[in-house]
């Protein structure tokens, strides 16, 4: 017999049991359960590695365990926290919107209203041609007949060609039918599995069709209702970049509806009168970005003139949303279309940055010189050949930098000549001296005197020129390029620089004839290659000659003070018509002028180049030592004062008789003689009756007796004096037209 076994665990009676095993491994308890044992089962011995550690590294291990086990629960935290805080603001956004529900679909309401409303007005004016008939309409109320039937024949021709339209359209709508129609029929009358397999399957396609048609009819209302929200959401016009600052393009966003809004509140009685009866602006030129702004040209309603504009220009400017520096409304082509050039904001506040001729480069005159940049933008190119300018502003704006820019620039051609007569104790020339052929600064007599022997020259030189052009083969108009490189002819561009020229007109002993010869010089040198440019500070009537204003090609004004230094500068009428230099405020805009001239454009908003010349900062002189190497490789010298002083002076005598006439309407010839020595008597003492007689016969004017003695007739000098003058400026024109 077996002896029965005592161990428990093979006992089988009791059922299964679970073993219980603690083990320690790695200096740490953990409670391993296992499987039950099955009677019968052998057992698979479990081997467990391990190491042995020392306290230390078991207990740092204990701390690494814990160290893990808060940070996943810091983790955890930070999540759930995460995500309640966007349920929070999820909920609160919900409620928020439930809040405002009522609000929000009133609102909605109002605009599916509104915008159903618009369709309807847009379909009634399309059916009954309401543009058209507001055409007619205004036509006959302009009593403009030709307008009147334009507007009729048109509207006759749209409704033929709507009508010829209709009609296809409802040809093609009926074929249509037609073939739906057949379609349905034979799809009744035949089994799809008798039908051609062509044909069974173009029904399979139109079936998939219908379905989608289906789906779409049941959801068309839902698109019609947000079509219509859509269509009558508010569209207010107003200055874009005050209410949705997000854009991109924020500071050049100007449209049309925009510029209606603006009109319409500037507070003209006939702008305002038109849009309260509906009207509609008409744009020649829909609103655009035109380099660093927007422009617009708009033909303004009847009773409306761009002056009219012009005066409200600050007005303009605030309904813009910009500085009256930054909104130019001007007359454009007629006085009833307004130009609109509104800048980016705060464009106009930056400088011109470095002039491009600095450091490196040349100049051709006959093709311009680097000026500035316009408003736009681009760069000007300024023409100093057949352009003679006039530049001023307050003191302390950049008249005279500007001019040293335009000199600096003229001196890198080698060809040229230049000279220079400051009026006044100023050194903003004095790097130029090497370069200029003549001169001259200061405040006495001296300087006013050289100045108007400088313009004496300028005439004779005139002279001399006009006849090296008449000998030249198919006579040529005017110099060129081409001419001014042939250094024997001596046609090569010569300019004259006065700065401070109010000094020189307005003095007491050579003011007269040098504002006489200025006139003369600027009307007929120019296709000579002499060029005058004019700068002042004081740019009145006293001042300035208004024959300089009128006849100057170029106009500059910086900051001035009224409007009539501004049209003294940029020519009667401009400060009417919003050409303002008044707008530029003094120091702030320092180095921006207001240009006529300049190019084609009516006129220019210009940041001018600087070239730093003040103390510890001289930048002119550098481009001065470069316009000397420049002349020195091109074989050419500067020609000394001694020998353009030594060159004949041609004295116009005409002139001088005019002059000697005063206000009387009659003069003998014995007084007009005694007039002329004191006047000039190193040229007219010896002069006798026979060549008073002489000089009157080249210009056709006879001496005539009155009361028994010989005379010479005021009218008979003036009119050969202005026939004389006129036939310069014909030519310039008949030059110009060629």
């Amino acid at each position: 017999m077996s002896t029965p076994d005592t161990n428990p665990h093979h006992d089988t009676e009791s059922g299964p049991e679970v073993n219980e095993m603690t083990e320690t491994i790695s200096g740490s308890e953990t409670v391993a359960k296992v499987l039950p044992i099955r009677p019968g089962a052998e057992v698979e011995p479990k081997v467990f590695d391990g190491e042995i550690v020392t306290d230390d590294e078991s207990a740092e291990l204990d701390r690494r365990i814990v160290a893990d086990r808060v940070r996943g629960t810091a983790d955890v935290a930070v999540r759930i926290l995460r995500e309640s805080d966007v349920s929070v603001r999820v909920r609160s956004v919900v409620a928020y919107r439930v809040r405002k529900a009522p609000r929000d679909s009133a609102r909605l309401t109002w605009f599916a209203i509104r915008g159903l409303g618009r369709w309807t007005a847009k379909g009634w004016t399309w059916a009954t041609h309401g543009d058209l008939r507001a055409d007619a309409r205004n036509a006959r109320l302009s009593n403009d007949s030709e307008a009147r039937r334009t507007a009729q024949e048109t509207l006759r021709a749209d409704a033929a060609a709507r009508w010829a339209k209709l009609r296809t359209a409802l040809k093609v709508m009926a074929i249509i039918a037609a073939g739906v129609l057949f379609l349905v029929v034979v799809d009744h009358a035949v089994e799809r599995d008798q039908m051609w397999a062509w044909l069974s399957a173009t029904y399979s396609v139109l079936d998939i069709v219908r379905a989608v048609l289906k789906w779409m009819l049941w959801f068309s209302p839902l698109g019609i209702l947000l079509a219509a929200i859509w269509e009558g959401r508010d569209k207010g016009p107003g200055a874009g970049f005050l209410v949705r600052p997000e854009r991109d393009d924020a500071d050049s966003w100007i449209d049309e509806r925009m510029v209606a809004t603006a009109l319409a509140n500037l507070g003209v009685a006939p702008l305002d009168k038109f849009f309260k009866n509906g009207g509609q602006l008409t744009y020649s030129v829909m609103p655009r970005v035109d380099g660093d702004g927007t422009y617009a040209q708009v033909r303004l309603p009847m009773g409306v003139t761009a002056d009219m504009v012009a005066g409200q220009r600050k007005k303009l400017a605030a309904n813009l949303g910009r500085a009256a520096l930054e909104t130019w409304p001007t007359e454009g082509d007629e006085s009833g279309i307004l130009d609109l050039w509104v800048a980016d904001k705060g464009k106009l506040g930056g400088g011109a940055g470095e002039w491009p001729l600095q450091h490196d480069g040349q100049v051709d005159v006959f093709e311009g010189v680097p000026f500035g940049l316009t408003q736009r933008g681009a760069v000007i190119n300024a023409m100093l050949f057949e352009s003679n300018w006039l530049i001023g502003g307050r003191p302390g704006q950049g008249k005279s930098a500007a001019m040293r820019t335009l000199l600096l620039g003229a001196c890198l051609d080698p060809s040229t000549e230049h000279w220079v007569f400051v009026m006044g104790e100023s050194p903003d020339f004095e790097p130029f001296r090497p370069r200029l052929a003549r001169y001259a600064m200061g405040m006495d007599d001296s300087v006013a005197e050289a100045a108007l022997q400088a313009l004496r020259d300028l005439l004779a030189e005139m002279e001399r020129r006009g006849k090296v052009l008449g000998e030249q083969p198919g006579r040529p108009p005017k110099t060129s390029r081409k001419l001014a490189d042939k250094r024997a002819l001596g046609l090569h561009l010569l300019t004259c620089w006065i700065d401070e020229v109010h000094e020189l007109f307005m003095h007491p002993k050579y003011g007269k004839e040098a504002a006489e010869l200025a006139v003369r010089l600027i009307k007929r040198g120019r296709k000579y290659g002499i060029v005058l440019v004019l700068a002042t500070q004081s740019p009145t009537k006293e001042s300035i000659p208004r024959e300089v204003t009128r006849n100057v090609s170029t106009g500059i004004a910086f900051s001035v003070a009224d409007h009539v230094a501004n049209d003294g500068l940029l020519g009667a009428g401009k400060y009417k018509a919003g050409i303002r230099a008044t707008d530029l405020r003094t120091k702030v805009d320092r180095g921006t002028c207001v240009a006529v001239g300049i190019n084609d454009n009516v006129f220019e908003l210009v940041r001018s180049f600087y070239v730093p010349f003040e103390d510890g900062l001289d930048m002119v002189s550098p481009v001065i030592a470069r316009a000397m190497a420049l002349l020195e490789e091109s074989g050419r010298t500067v020609a000394p004062v001694s020998e353009v002083e030594s060159a004949p002076v041609v004295v116009d005598h005409l002139a001088d008789i005019a002059r000697v006439m005063r206000d009387d309407k009659r003069v003998r010839t014995q007084l007009v003689l005694a007039r002329l020595v004191e006047h000039d008597a190193s040229v007219y003492e010896g002069w006798t009756f026979a060549d008073l007689k002489a000089a009157l016969a080249e210009y056709d004017i006879d001496v005539v007796k009155s009361d028994g003695v010989k005379v010479v007739r005021a009218d008979d000098v003036t009119t050969a004096l202005t026939e004389r003058d006129r036939f310069g400026d014909d030519e310039d024109d008949a030059d110009d037209g060629a």
